[in-house]
């Protein structure tokens, strides 16, 4: 069922209503009976127009799975700082690796916590003369020696949350009237799949509360695992932020700017912030990043409400290209400026 059988009104599409609540989205209707499906895809429709973040259940990422990577996570985080360090971004060229708490910036303040960036395991991909320095950011990862079953744990968790967004991606699109395998082109090959494991330990000596700032993801979609803890907030249409607590077995869902330029709009990507948590208390989370192919150029979308698409947000500075690694490259490195600085010095100007 598509939105070419059951027509939205564009206004109330886009009303902007009180937001006290996210939605909770089930995937599994997507396999179900046409009824299942179009709840599916109202739910879907409403949460991406209105608000652009929602919790998904119903995705079929088992707590067994989810246990192995939360536990290689903790395991790797109360390794000494030694043997973290001995992983540091600093060492990588392709901003892989671990950052120590303070060391990333968000609108130019420090993040107060530290996290492992992790991606796909490829060969370095140095760019050649003439190729764009995005292709800097597809390589290999860092591993800590003392703990193998972070490497597995993290390269499962990828491969099953990949799999599990491109079924999301499609049933959007499809909740728009679109072609579902529109954006298949884009992700074939090579897709920039990233995650990082996060730990917010508390609140910064000098009483700072930005655990990450207010931001918007480059991409297409966001997969949110958090702890028990909270400390995630979205902002509203009136410039509030909303507290999300954690809802066990879900997944915080956000969609990224490339999906609102895509659509002019009507797609929307939402600001979003983590306050620390109060005193020495730690806060884990695993944001999941699904991303196209570094070279991927991205198509508007066709879709049959396009001509009511409100128009997408426009920050001058943060300028967003159509080429998705333009996009990552400029989020990497204005967040780790040390190791821009180290390993790219002629482009760090």
């Amino acid at each position: 069922m598509t939105q070419q059988d059951h027509p939205v009104n564009p206004v109330e599409a886009h009303a902007e209503t009180p937001l006290d609540a996210l939605p909770v989205i089930d995937l599994s209707l997507a396999g179900g009976s046409p009824a299942d499906r179009t709840r599916l895809h109202d739910g879907l429709r409403t949460a991406a127009t209105r608000v652009g973040f929602f919790q998904l259940v119903g995705h079929g990422v088992t707590p067994a799975e989810t246990t192995a990577l939360t536990d290689a996570m903790r395991a790797f985080f109360a390794l000494p700082e030694a043997d973290r360090l001995a992983v540091a971004n600093l060492h990588s060229p392709h901003y892989r690796g671990y950052t120590r708490t303070g060391d990333e910036r968000t609108g130019g303040s420090r993040d107060w916590r530290d996290q492992l960036d992790i991606g796909a395991e490829l060969p370095p991909h140095v760019p050649a003369p003439g190729e764009p320095p995005y292709w800097w950011l597809e390589g290999p990862n860092q591993w800590p020696a003392a703990l193998p079953e972070l490497r597995t744990a993290a390269l499962a968790w990828i491969d099953r949350l990949g799999a599990v967004a491109r079924t999301l991606l499609h049933e959007l699109l499809a909740a728009i009237g679109a072609r579902p395998d529109f954006y298949d082109p884009a992700f074939a090959g090579h897709p920039h799949l990233r995650l990082k494991l996060v730990r917010y330990p508390g609140t910064a000596p000098d009483g700072a509360a930005q655990g990450v700032g207010a931001h918007k993801d480059y991409g297409f979609i966001t997969l949110l695992l958090q702890d028990t803890v909270g400390g995630l907030q979205v902002e509203r249409p009136d410039g509030t932020f909303l507290d999300v607590p954690p809802l066990e077995g879900a997944f915080v869902v956000n969609l990224g700017e490339l999906l609102e330029v895509a659509t002019d709009g009507y797609l929307k990507a939402t600001s979003h912030r983590v306050v620390s948590p109060p005193g020495a208390r730690e806060r884990f989370s695993v944001p999941f990043f699904y991303n196209p192919r570094l070279d991927a150029h991205i198509e508007p979308l066709d879709f049959p409400l396009a001509h009511h698409a409100p128009g997408a947000t426009q920050d001058p500075a943060n300028p967003l290209y159509a080429d998705f690694g333009m996009n990552e490259w400029k989020g990497y490195t204005r967040a780790h400026p040390e190791v821009t600085r180290r390993h790219h010095p002629d482009l760090a100007a």
